[in-house]
């Protein structure tokens, strides 16, 4: 990582702490009937519309309420490491997987995704990013087998870069999950130095049907001030939207 990830760390986390989300409201279906022409002709209902993956997944992403009152917000987006896989190349392919997930990008092939953010007690404590992704028959299972696959590849390490910024993960392994839950759940650690100093990131995918949740967290006030950090995704995040994904 570069001064420029500190820079952005920083705003982010600055950017982060102003702003609240709107509650989300639940989607109608609407209904209509034909025109009566007699009182022997049937009235037809009009066919009610889908839900579409992005709207499926605005429903599922866990609510304030579920997690102790603390904003869900959506992430600034003016310093992120990248806005789409397609900005991100690593140095070694096989963790590519790492990568996205360590920045709220979909792993696989998505239909869509939506990434909020949650803020701790305290402004210098962790944020654990909540990223939910919709795939079609297979998609998320194979998403989650990939992921998998990298964490048992990578655990000398990587380098991944963007048009923005470029971060380099000295070490990957797997660890336990907050907790097992869903269809399969995959979990990691990686390590990171910036300006000699280590950092501890962790991870965790948990699969439900064809939608997956990865679970991310940063320090970013310890990055910038320069102090070890070992980020956990916060407990009680990563509980209230397994419970959601059910």
């Amino acid at each position: 990582m570069t001064p420029t990830t500190k820079t952005r760390a920083a705003l982010t986390t600055a950017a982060l702490s102003a702003c609240a989300l709107t509650a989300l409201t639940a989607l109608t279906a609407c209904s209509g009937s034909g025109a009566a022409d007699g009182a022997d002709k049937a009235t037809s209902p009009s066919p009610t519309r889908q839900t579409s993956p992005a709207e499926r997944l605005a429903q599922l992403m866990v609510t304030p309420a579920e997690v102790g009152g603390h904003a869900v917000e959506k992430p600034s987006g003016d310093y992120t490491f990248a806005r789409s896989t397609h900005e991100v190349t690593v140095d070694k392919a096989d963790c590519a997987p790492l990568a996205y997930a360590m920045h709220q990008l979909p792993l696989g092939a998505p239909q869509a995704d939506l990434t909020r953010v949650v803020q701790g007690d305290t402004t210098d404590a962790p944020l654990t990013y909540v990223t939910l992704t919709a795939y079609g028959p297979g998609g998320a299972q194979s998403a989650l087998a990939g992921l998998e696959k990298a964490v048992g590849a990578c655990g000398a390490g990587f380098t991944a870069k963007s048009k923005n910024d470029s971060s380099t993960y000295t070490s990957v392994a797997a660890e336990q999950p907050t907790a097992r839950a869903g269809d399969g759940t995959v979990a990691f650690k990686a390590t990171t130095t910036v300006q000699g100093v280590t950092h501890t990131l962790h991870a965790e995918a948990v699969r439900a049907g064809d939608v997956m949740a990865v679970y991310f967290s940063v320090n970013g006030m310890a990055m910038l001030q320069n102090r070890p950090s070992d980020a956990e995704p916060a407990p009680a995040v990563v509980n209230a939207q397994n419970a959601r994904l059910r």
